[in-house]
C-alpha cells in the first residue's frame, strides 16, 4: 500500500475502516465457532482479527479499544491452550465486545469515566463466562499445540503495518472513496459517449449510400458513352472521358474514406462500450457486502426467542447495484425477522417433527434472464393457510362468503397489506404488521415484483425479482402522438397487436379477453392528454400493464422496439411529473421520457371510474361501418400541410401528416395508407427521393403517390412522373376542387 495518498483520512478514520473489516472476520469466525466450539481454524481466525484490532487501536492511542481487544485475545488464547473451554456464553460476550469496539470508535470523545466503566463491565462479563465454564481436565488435548499469537502486554510495540481503508480485504485491490452522485454523473457521461459513438454508424451508412449513387452515375456515363455516335464530336467524347476520370477518382477517394471511418466507428464504439461497462461495474457491489451482518442479526434474534437459527448466504459474489443493495437492507431485515419469529419452530417442535434442532434460513442472490432474484427461504413450519384465512376474515378484509373461495395464492397476497399481521400479540421483534407491506413498497419502487410460496411443514419462500441496476433499464419504446416514450420491461405483463374485432363493449367500456380475464382498454393519447388517437387500423399496438386481476391495456400508436436506456433523473425543480418517472437519451442523442407505470395505472383507474373515455368507445361503436380512406400529407410548410389536411378531412378522408420526406418514409413503412400527397423541395429527403423509395419497395410500389408542388414547369412535372408519381398537381389548385377531384380519381370516395 506504499505510495497511497491517505491525506484525506484521519487516524481515527483508519481505525474505523480497520475495525469494519476485522469485525466482519471476527463475527464470521465466532458464528462458525458456535456450531463447533473446538474448530481450530475458526479460533485462529478470531485470534488474528482480535490481535490486528489491538495493534491498530494502540497505534492511534485509543486505550479503551486496546483493552477490549486485549481481553478478547486473552480469552481466545486461553481457549487455544486448553485453559478454558469455550461456551455459547463466551460467544455472546465476545460478540458484545465487537459492539463495544464499534461504540468506542463511533463515540470517541465521550466522557472517559463512562467509557472506562463499559470496558470494565465487558471484562467482568468475559471473566465470569470463563469462571462459569467447567475447566477441562489436565489431560484434555488443546485445540492447537502452539498459539497463533502470543499475548502481549499493553506496552508492547505496535505491529509494523496497519491496513489502510483503501484496500479491499477480500481481493487486495486498491479502493478509493467516490460519492454516489459522482458515479451517477460518470455513468451518465459514459452513456452519452456510447450514444455519440453509435451516431457514427448512420453517418457511415450515408456515405455508403453516396457510393451507390456514384456507382449508378458511373454506369450512366458508360451508357452515355455507348449512346454517342462513333464519329461524334471529339470534344464531347473528351469531356465525357475527363468526367469519367474525375468520377473514378472521387469513387476511389470515397472508398478510402469509407474504410477509414469504418475503422474509427468500430474503435470508437468498442471504446465507448468498454468505458460504459467499466463505469457500470463500478456501481456494483458483491451481494455479501450488504447482507453479511444479517448472520449475526439472525443468530441474536433466534437466541432471544429461544431458537437456534443459522443464516446461509448463497451467491454472495453476485454483483448488485449499490443503490439497490442499500435499499434492500430494511426489506431483507423484515423478511429475516419474520422467518425467525414466524417460520422457524422451537427446538422442541423441530425435534418432534424429526427436523434438526437448528433452523436454517437461506438468503440467495442470482442473476436470471436479465433480472436480479433475491430469495429468502426457511425450513420452518410454513404459513398456516387456515389461520391466514381466519385472520383475513377477522380484520374485515373480505366477506365470509368470499374468503372460502380464495385459493392459496390469493390468500397469501393479504400478507402484504399495510398493518396486516397474524400474531395476536406485539413484541419487540414482530406483530405490528409493518413488515411485508414495506417489502412490497420497496420492490415496487425499483420496478420489481415479490412473490411468496409456502408448504406446510417444509417452509416458506419469498422471492424478490428486481432490475440488475437502477441506472440502466431495458424498455419498450412506443410512439404516442409522434413522440417516443419508454415503458420498463419489468412493468409490462404483455405487448401485442390487438385485432379490432376482438374488442367488445362491457357496460359501455371497451375490453378484450386475455386468457380468462377481461382487460380494459385505454388509449395513451387520453392518459397523457395528447388529443384523440387515430384508431382506424385493424390492429392496435397494445401494452398490458399491472398485476393479477388489476390489468389494463394501453393502446399506443406504434411499437418502436426494445432499447437499453441509461436512466437520467428529472430536474428536482420539476417535482413529480404526472405519469413520468425519469428520462433517457436515445442512440441519436434525442430525449425520451420513461413512463411511471404505477402512475399510469392510477390515471387509467381515474379515467375509467369518471366515465371520461371516449376514443375507443366511439371507435368500437363504428366497427362494421365503412372504413375511411387514409391519406398521408408530406410537406415541410406548416401552412400548406394544414391547408391540405383540413381540405381532405373536410371531404371525409382520414389524414395523417409528416414534416419532411424522411418522416413520410418512416410513416408509410409503419402504417397503411391509401394515398401519399407530397411536396418536392423538403429537408433531409425531398419528394422525388420519397417517391423513388416507395415505388422501389415491393410492399409499397402499388401505393398511389401524388406530387403537389409550386413548380409548374413541364420539366419539373416530367421529373416527378418519371420518378414514379401517379399524379402531379401545382399548389395553385388549392383554390378550387382540383385536389379533391384528383384524390378521388386515384383512390375513390372517402369511405371504402
Amino acid at each position: 500500500m506504499s505510495g497511497e495518498d491517505l491525506s484525506d483520512f484521519s487516524m481515527l478514520d483508519l481505525f474505523r475502516a480497520e475495525l469494519a473489516s476485522q469485525s466482519q472476520a471476527f463475527t464470521a469466525g465466532l458464528l462458525a465457532l458456535e456450531r463447533d466450539l473446538t474448530a481450530a481454524i475458526h479460533l485462529e481466525a478470531c485470534m488474528r482479527a482480535a490481535h490486528s484490532l489491538k495493534g491498530a487501536a494502540r497505534i492511534i492511542d485509543l486505550t479503551p479499544a486496546v483493552q477490549v481487544a486485549h481481553e478478547m485475545e486473552e480469552c481466545l488464547v486461553a481457549a487455544q491452550h486448553g485453559k478454558i473451554r469455550l461456551s455459547r456464553t463466551h460467544i455472546d460476550t465476545l460478540l458484545q465486545g465487537i459492539d463495544l469496539l464499534d461504540a468506542i470508535a463511533a463515540g470517541a470523545g465521550e466522557p472517559e469515566a463512562q467509557t472506562k466503566s463499559r470496558v470494565e463491565a465487558f471484562a467482568r462479563s468475559l471473566h465470569r463466562a470463563s469462571d462459569e465454564t467447567d475447566r477441562p481436565s489436565p489431560d484434555v488435548v488443546p485445540t492447537s499445540s502452539e498459539p497463533a499469537f502470543e499475548a502481549q502486554p499493553a506496552t508492547a510495540p505496535a505491529p509494523p503495518e496497519t491496513p489502510a481503508p483503501t484496500a479491499d480485504v477480500a481481493t487486495g485491490e486498491r479502493m478509493v472513496r467516490v460519492t454516489a452522485d459522482s458515479l451517477n454523473r460518470l455513468l451518465g457521461l459514459a452513456g452519452e459517449s456510447l450514444m455519440s459513438a453509435r451516431r457514427l454508424r448512420p453517418f457511415n451508412d450515408g456515405l455508403l449510400r453516396l457510393r451507390r449513387v456514384q456507382a449508378e452515375l458511373a454506369k450512366s456515363f458508360e451508357d452515355l458513352r455507348a449512346a454517342l455516335p462513333v464519329d461524334g464530336n471529339d470534344r464531347a467524347a473528351q469531356a465525357l472521358a475527363t468526367a469519367q476520370l474525375k468520377l473514378a477518382e472521387g469513387q476511389a477517394l470515397l472508398a478510402q474514406r469509407l474504410d477509414e471511418i469504418d475503422t474509427v466507428d468500430r474503435r470508437a464504439t468498442d471504446l465507448a462500450n468498454r468505458l460504459y461497462d467499466e463505469t457500470l461495474a463500478s456501481r456494483m457491489r458483491p451481494f455479501e457486502d450488504g447482507v453479511r451482518h444479517f448472520q449475526r442479526n439472525v443468530r441474536d434474534i433466534g437466541r432471544a426467542l429461544g431458537k437456534t437459527v443459522r443464516l446461509d448466504i448463497v451467491g454472495g459474489a453476485t454483483s448488485i447495484d449499490r443503490d439497490i443493495l442499500d435499499q434492500l437492507d430494511a426489506p431483507l431485515g423484515h423478511l429475516l425477522r419474520n422467518a425467525v419469529d414466524h417460520g422457524i419452530e422451537t427446538p422442541e417442535q423441530r425435534g418432534a417433527a424429526g427436523k434438526p434442532t437448528e433452523g436454517l434460513i437461506r438468503l440467495e442472490a442470482r442473476h436470471n434472464a436479465g433480472l436480479l432474484q433475491i430469495i429468502v427461504a426457511d425450513d420452518g413450519g410454513g404459513i398456516d393457510i387456515e389461520a391466514l384465512r381466519q385472520a383475513t376474515l377477522a380484520r374485515g378484509l373480505t366477506t365470509a362468503e368470499t374468503v372460502w373461495n380464495l385459493n392459496e395464492e390469493e390468500l397469501l397476497e393479504f400478507l402484504f397489506l399495510p398493518g396486516f399481521s397474524m400474531k395476536a400479540t406485539v413484541s419487540d421483534i414482530s406483530g405490528r404488521g409493518v413488515g411485508l407491506d414495506a417489502v412490497q413498497a420497496m420492490v415496487r419502487q425499483v420496478r420489481g415484483q415479490v412473490t411468496v410460496a409456502s408448504e406446510p411443514g417444509i417452509g416458506t419462500r419469498f422471492q424478490l425479482q428486481l432490475p440488475l441496476t437502477l441506472s440502466v433499464i431495458r424498455a419498450l419504446l412506443v410512439e404516442i402522438d409522434g413522440e417516443p416514450y419508454a415503458l420498463p420491461l419489468t412493468a409490462i405483463a404483455r405487448a401485442l397487436r390487438l385485432q379490432r374485432d376482438k374488442i367488445e363493449l362491457l357496460e359501455g367500456r371497451p375490453h378484450f379477453r386475455l386468457g380468462e380475464q377481461q382487460v380494459g382498454l385505454v388509449t395513451a393519447h387520453e392518459i397523457l392528454g395528447r388529443g384523440e388517437a387515430a384508431t382506424g387500423d385493424e390492429e392496435l399496438p397494445t401494452v398490458v400493464v399491472g398485476q393479477g386481476d388489476n390489468l389494463y391495456a394501453l393502446v399506443v400508436d406504434r411499437f418502436l422496439g426494445e432499447r437499453e436506456l441509461v436512466v437520467r433523473p428529472l430536474d428536482p425543480r420539476l417535482a413529480k411529473v404526472k405519469d413520468v418517472s425519469a428520462a433517457a437519451l436515445m442512440d441519436d442523442g434525442s430525449p425520451v421520457l420513461i413512463l411511471d407505470v404505477e402512475d399510469l395505472i392510477r390515471s387509467m383507474e381515474k379515467l375509467v371510474s369518471g366515465g371520461r373515455l371516449r376514443t375507443l368507445e366511439r371507435s368500437v361503436a363504428r366497427t362494421g361501418q365503412k372504413r375511411r380512406k387514409r391519406v398521408l400529407v408530406v410537406d415541410d410548410s406548416l401552412t400548406v400541410r394544414e391547408l391540405e389536411r383540413k381540405l381532405l378531412d373536410h371531404h371525409g378522408f382520414e389524414v395523417e401528416v409528416a414534416v419532411d420526406g424522411m418522416d413520410g418514409w418512416n410513416a408509410v413503412r409503419s402504417d397503411p395508407f391509401d394515398l401519399v400527397v407530397t411536396d418536392v423541395d423538403m429537408p433531409r429527403m425531398d419528394g422525388i427521393e420519397l417517391v423513388t423509395l416507395i415505388k422501389r419497395d415491393p410492399g409499397l410500389r402499388n401505393l398511389p403517390v401524388m406530387i403537389v408542388s409550386y413548380k409548374d414547369r413541364e420539366e419539373d412535372r416530367r421529373r416527378g412522373l418519371d420518378a414514379g408519381a401517379d399524379y402531379y398537381l401545382t399548389k395553385g389548385s388549392f383554390h378550387d376542387e382540383t385536389l379533391i377531384h384528383a384524390v378521388v380519381d386515384l383512390i375513390g370516395e372517402p369511405l371504402g
